[in-house]
C-alpha cells in the first residue's frame, strides 16, 4: 500500500479533537498554521505549566488509521482528527519509525519525527477506555503507546488528503521513538 495522507486536521483552540479541513499549511519551525499548538515553544498546557520555554518537539501530531481500525475491531467508534492528530496517515507503520525520520508530505512539506505521544486521560472524554486502548504491553512487558507520533516542521507546504508520503530514514545509528 502507497503511504498516503487519509485527512489534515486542525483547531485554533485547546481541545482533544480537531476537525477535519481540506488542507493545512505547516510552518518551518512553528506548526500547523492557525492550529493551537503552532510555535517555537511548547504549546501543550500540561507542559507549558512545568516550563513554558520548553523547545516544541510536539509541532506537528500525526496518527495511523490503521490504529482506527484496530480501535474500531474492540468497539471504539473514532475517526480521522478525533484523537487530536494533525495528520491521518495509512500505509506507514509510524510507531517503528526512528527518532530523526523525516516525512515528506505532499510536494513540498517535511515533518522530522521527535517522539511518540503519550496517550492522557482526555481521551476517556471522548469515549471511556480510549485511553488504555491506545495502550498495550510488548513480549517483554514494555509499555507500547499507540496514540500516534509527533515532528517538527523542517520544510513548509500544504498538505492535503490524497497527498503521499515519503519516507526518508535517518543515517547512523537509529533510536526507537520516545513519549515527548
Amino acid at each position: 500500500m502507497k503511504p498516503t495522507v487519509v485527512a489534515v486536521n486542525r483547531r485554533s483552540d485547546h481541545a482533544v479533537s480537531k476537525p477535519t479541513v481540506p488542507s493545512i499549511r505547516l510552518l518551518e519551525g512553528l506548526g500547523v498554521e492557525g492550529d493551537a499548538h503552532c510555535g517555537t515553544t511548547v504549546k501543550h498546557r500540561s507542559r507549558v505549566a512545568k516550563n513554558p520555554l520548553q523547545p516544541n518537539l510536539r509541532q506537528v501530531h500525526l496518527i495511523h488509521a490503521e490504529l482506527h481500525h484496530e480501535l474500531a475491531d474492540s468497539g471504539f467508534d473514532v475517526g480521522p482528527g478525533q484523537m487530536g492528530e494533525n495528520v491521518t496517515t495509512r500505509g506507514v507503520d509510524l510507531l517503528a519509525l526512528p527518532v530523526g525520520t523525516q516525512l515528506g508530505l505532499g510536494p513540498d512539506a517535511v515533518v522530522e519525527l521527535t517522539g511518540l505521544r503519550n496517550p492522557c486521560s482526555q481521551l476517556d472524554g471522548l469515549q471511556p477506555g480510549l485511553m488504555a486502548a491506545t495502550l498495550a504491553r510488548d513480549a517483554e512487558n514494555n509499555l507500547v503507546r499507540k496514540a500516534g507520533v509527533m515532528g517538527v516542521v523542517v520544510s513548509e507546504g500544504e498538505v492535503r488528503a490524497g497527498d503521499s508520503i515519503e519516507v526518508r530514514l535517518p543515517s547512523g545509528s537509529r533510536v526507537s521513538l520516545q513519549p515527548v
